[in-house]
């Protein structure tokens, strides 16, 4: 038995069963890591010793009755954009190379009320914006099911350590896509949940009216569990919703009859690959097959969401990166005049072209004269957004489209053209400018055995419908029974 290969939700039944200790699933995880993470560069910190150590403090204390809990033990790979206390948070960014977090993110407290073992931190695209993974500043992660290939962005780190089997699941955040899209890319299950559903106390901020914390897990069984620890109010957040908790796990019927599933048209047009849309609509015909009821209808935000979300993401960017300024605790550029010098030459040299391309572009509309064609436009049409998903699911339960319109590219084929790279998030950024729920979940594969995302969107809050719908699909299906990455 290869212990890598199980779902959390397994590990969780042998543990029980005292087939398996906390030890032996760590020791599989770092040994694992030791073995593959020179292929696919999934890590920007390691922590293999450090988790054996806390993994041999969490059996002692489950074995000696200090400690209960279904998860205690269970490994977990994070996002180098949440802080972790006393270890790096670099953001995949030099500007933030060496900062060492002070506190822990909500999120990182509610695992560890769990006592899961961290094994690391993951690669992103720096300060989480891309869509391949390429824009980090330390390395450029590979998919695991073809090493030439990207797994996404931004999140592709977190979607790469699983699908290859470094972490048994990882938290990822989701801006305009970057849990969905990389989860599309590698094979796995990506969830960003509803804005305000999980805390984002403690996520270094991209665009803060967009970002959302999220899991990327091997099935959705365990994502609706990952769900559970990590959802909930936090008055550390403003934002955070104060909605009653929910068990996630508990909407998993494996039933779909006379589920109301919309398909809008505009997203299986131009642009959209042939062996993407014949996937879906095999997908489309199996949900017919369970009994859900499906319908082809108009959902004409498309056109406009994109433009929409770089307004307002790149002019909240520009806002929030205004702190890493040389000055505190960031990068400080080694040669300078004077004041006017350290923030320029700082900012020159500890942010890359992607991160100060979008920094500009956020400058240019927020600026005088061009806030209210652009930033404030951009806001109005994102009402608009709300409103078409609002009268759309008056009529349906869940709208199916494609996580991405294309498979996986090659390492290299798009990061010189970012016109052609941000085109890769026309499916997914809608549902962040709306603040709703969408899952990915492999459908099938290319005719180059490269996995084929599938997205579901649900209403606000709306959770338990869309990851009843992925999971039912999912054992309809059994796409990990019937595929593996390379690695």
């Amino acid at each position: 038995m290869d212990i890598t290969d199980l779902t959390v939700h397994e590990l969780q039944e042998k543990l029980k069963n005292k087939e398996l200790t906390i030890l032996d699933i760590t020791k599989a995880y770092t040994d694992r890591i030791e073995e593959k993470e020179k292929d696919v560069q999934a890590f920007v910190t390691p922590l293999g010793e450090q988790a054996l150590e806390q993994a041999k403090d969490i059996q002692e204390k489950i074995d000696n009755g200090e400690i209960k809990g279904d998860l205690a033990g269970i490994p977990i790979g994070i996002k180098d954009n949440i802080c972790t206390k006393g270890i790096k948070t670099t953001c995949s960014s030099k500007m933030l190379e060496n900062f060492v977090a002070p506190y822990n993110a909500t999120v990182i407290e509610k695992l560890e009320e769990e006592n899961m073992v961290n094994l690391g931190k993951l690669n992103m695209d720096e300060f989480a914006m891309g869509s391949s993974t390429e824009y980090s500043y330390f390395k450029k992660t590979r998919n695991p099911w073809n090493l030439n290939k990207v797994p996404g962005g931004s999140s592709g780190g977190s979607a790469a350590a699983v699908a290859a089997k470094l972490v048994p699941w990882a938290l990822g955040s989701d801006t305009g896509g970057s849990i969905r899209q990389p989860a599309s890319f590698c094979g796995v299950v990506g969830l960003k949940p509803t804005y305000g559903l999980i805390s984002r106390y403690g996520l270094v901020a991209f665009a803060s009216s967009l970002d959302q914390i999220g899991p990327i897990t091997k099935d959705v069984r365990d994502s609706a569990m990952l769900l559970n620890i990590i959802a909930g109010h936090d008055e550390k957040d403003t934002t955070s919703s104060d909605k009653e908790k929910v068990d996630y796990l508990k909407a998993l019927k494996n039933d779909v009859k006379d589920l109301k599933i919309g398909v809008p048209k505009e997203f299986f047009g131009e642009g959209i690959n042939e062996e993407v849309k014949a996937s879906l609509e095999k997908a489309i015909e199996k949900y017919k097959e369970l009994g859900a009821k499906i319908e082809e209808f108009s959902l004409d935000i498309a056109n406009y969401a994109l433009a929409t979300y770089y307004i307002i993401a790149c002019a909240e960017a520009s806002s929030n990166l205004g702190r890493f300024d040389g000055i505190r605790y960031t990068y400080r550029t080694p040669e300078f005049k004077n004041l006017k010098e350290i923030y320029k030459k700082s900012r020159s040299e500890g942010f890359g072209p992607e991160v100060k391309r979008r920094i500009i572009l956020g400058t240019y509309v927020l600026s005088s004269g061009y806030y209210d064609a652009y930033y404030k436009k951009a806001q109005k049409v994102r009402t608009l957004v709300v409103n078409e998903f609002n009268k759309a699911f008056e009529k349906y339960d869940v709208i199916l489209t494609p996580t991405s319109p294309t498979v996986a590219f090659d390492i290299g084929s798009k990061s010189n053209n970012p016109l052609e790279m941000y085109l890769a998030d026309i499916c997914t950024v809608s549902v962040n400018v709306a603040g709703l729920p969408a899952i990915s979940i492999p459908c099938g594969v290319d005719k180059e055995q490269m996995p084929i995302g599938m997205q579901l969107i649900g209403n606000k809050f709306c959770e338990e419908t869309i990851l009843n719908a992925a999971y039912t699909f999912e054992q309809a299906i059994k796409f990990r029974e019937n595929y593996n990455p390379k690695v």
